[in-house]
């Protein structure tokens, strides 16, 4: 009779995706290395950007990374810093479907 080993696998579950909708514009993989750092993992698309009714001549890039806690107000704030860095009049993202737009104040 052979005997084998049996070996034990690891399950996680990471209940909330956060979004990113970052225009490929200067300091854009600064970001996204940042965000690489800080989650486990990540998925990128790359989509043509439409916004303010017209067409973007920049290409976006979509990161989409998964935690299992999450602060939405750090996720805000966050957010908040990476459109000031990117130099943009706004920025979107998504927190478990839920679209949020971070606009520079008035």
């Amino acid at each position: 009779m052979t005997k084998t080993k049996s070996k034990k696998i690891k399950i996680r579950r990471l209940k909330n995706s956060i979004k990113f909708y970052l225009p490929r514009v200067e300091g854009y993989l600064e970001v996204i290395t940042q965000l690489a750092k800080e989650f486990e993992g990540m998925s990128l698309i790359e989509f043509d950007g439409y916004f303010e009714k017209k067409i973007e001549p920049a290409k976006y890039m979509r990161a989409e990374v998964h935690t299992d806690k999450l602060n939405e107000k750090k996720i805000i704030d966050q957010a908040k810093k990476i459109r000031d860095k990117l130099k943009q009049k706004s920025l979107a993202f998504e927190i478990n479907g839920e679209l949020i737009l971070v606009e520079q104040g008035v």
